[in-house]
């Protein structure tokens, strides 16, 4: 469950990164908007998953399961802003610290890959 984890969290950055090329472009972004927020259901689920498949659930996984869903909001409080014209400078500060805690966090947690053998 982990790999369909992180394939939809490095799917819905794929598709943040087209949706904030198209509004620089004034493209119409409605129907990627659409496929990002099912994505999200995707994150949503995995995580779940993830967190009832833990033997006993200590403190960092609700610390992580808060965090992705401040990430999910600062996903759609960069489109959105971007769309109304708003500056999203402070907004990507807190969305690249967010990011490199919560992958810090799914990668040193049991369920985790073990990058260093």
């Amino acid at each position: 469950m982990t790999h369909a984890h992180l394939t939809s969290l490095v799917l819905s950055l794929i598709l943040l990164i087209i949706i904030v090329v198209l509004q620089s472009n004034g493209k119409n972004i409605k129907i990627w908007h659409m496929v990002l927020r099912a994505s999200y259901i995707l994150i949503i689920v995995t995580g779940g998953m993830l967190f009832l498949a833990a033997y006993s659930i200590p403190v960092s996984y609700y610390f992580k399961s808060i965090l992705g869903i401040v990430m999910i909001g600062l996903f759609e409080m960069v489109i959105v802003r971007k769309q109304k014209g708003k500056r999203t400078d402070i907004i990507w500060i807190a969305f690249s610290i967010v990011l490199v805690i919560l992958f810090v966090l799914g990668f040193t947690l049991p369920q985790g890959f073990d990058l260093i053998k």
